[in-house]
């Protein structure tokens, strides 16, 4: 079993993330907004139908969203990348990304 490390504690933080999405047939774009209390950021994408497939309203939003989260990650990644540098840590290397950014 662990134990906690102190006796202090935990500090608890709550992030507010909001993700909008808008759909004009065949594209689907998803918006999100995460404010953290100390900063706000943003990060946008979308997904188009192919005018073959099926009208599925719910593939859309799953992938504007899922690539919207994934921007949304990698920004995350790069600010905390730069406040380590900020404070003089060790240069790291940033994760290898998933697949290659879409529309970044």
């Amino acid at each position: 079993m662990t134990r906690p490390v102190s006796n202090r504690a935990p500090h608890v933080k709550e992030w507010r993330l909001s993700l909008y999405l808008s759909e004009h047939d065949p594209d689907t774009t998803a918006r999100i907004v995460l404010d953290t209390g100390d900063n706000v950021m943003e990060s946008r994408a979308e997904a188009r139908r192919n005018p073959y497939d099926a009208s599925v309203p719910e593939i859309g939003d799953e992938l504007a969203a899922g690539r919207a989260l994934i921007a949304m990650g990698r920004r995350l990644l790069r600010a905390a990348d730069g406040d380590m540098k900020a404070t003089g840590a060790a240069e790291s290397d940033m994760p290898a990304p998933l697949w290659q950014p879409y529309g970044e």
